[in-house]
């Protein structure tokens, strides 16, 4: 079941990137304890949808999102090795992080898996993007199949000022 509006993300285990530091393990409780957070998820790093547009309007808007308090994860089922890599090659600034959830158990756990079998990918996280205040989603926008919208960088900072 897909997490609602009002509900409590789960927590789970997760590899923290950022910048060039090494990999962190930490939980998704901890990282949404006591803030105000945007998770953004992709199918996969190096991707042309996710590089070309997802992540890059996240890295142009980050200054945005700071300056309202609010920090900035971008998750994807991929190791932690290929985010670090997709962090380098993207040149994301230091404090948005990303969030490699290898085995796919916080995207399963917040029931936005997807199957792309069909490219050779396995399972995946749909593209969504969520606002969470000390770890209880208020906003919760979920792209459909082939879609770049309402999970934008623009669209999220749109969606938390009128929330």
């Amino acid at each position: 079941m897909t997490i609602q509006i009002g509900q409590t993300l789960p927590d789970v285990a997760i590899a923290v990137i950022e910048g060039d530091a090494d990999v962190q393990r930490t939980t998704t409780a901890h990282l949404f304890a006591d803030r105000n957070a945007v998770l953004f998820a992709v199918p996969g790093a190096f991707t042309p949808t996710c590089s070309e547009r997802h992540l890059p309007g996240y890295v142009k808007q980050f200054d945005a999102f700071k300056a309202r308090g609010i920090a900035v994860y971008c998750m994807a089922v991929n190791d932690s090795f290929v985010m670090k890599a997709w962090a380098i090659s993207q040149r994301v600034p230091d404090g948005l992080k990303l969030l490699a959830d290898g085995n796919g158990a916080f995207t399963r756990s917040l029931g936005l898996e997807m199957d792309g079998s069909a490219y050779g990918m396995g399972m995946r996280a749909r593209r969504f993007a969520l606002y969470a205040q000390n770890g209880v989603v208020q906003l919760l926008q979920v792209e459909n199949p082939g879609e770049l919208r309402v999970t934008t960088a623009e669209a999220m900072l749109s969606a938390i000022a009128s929330h």
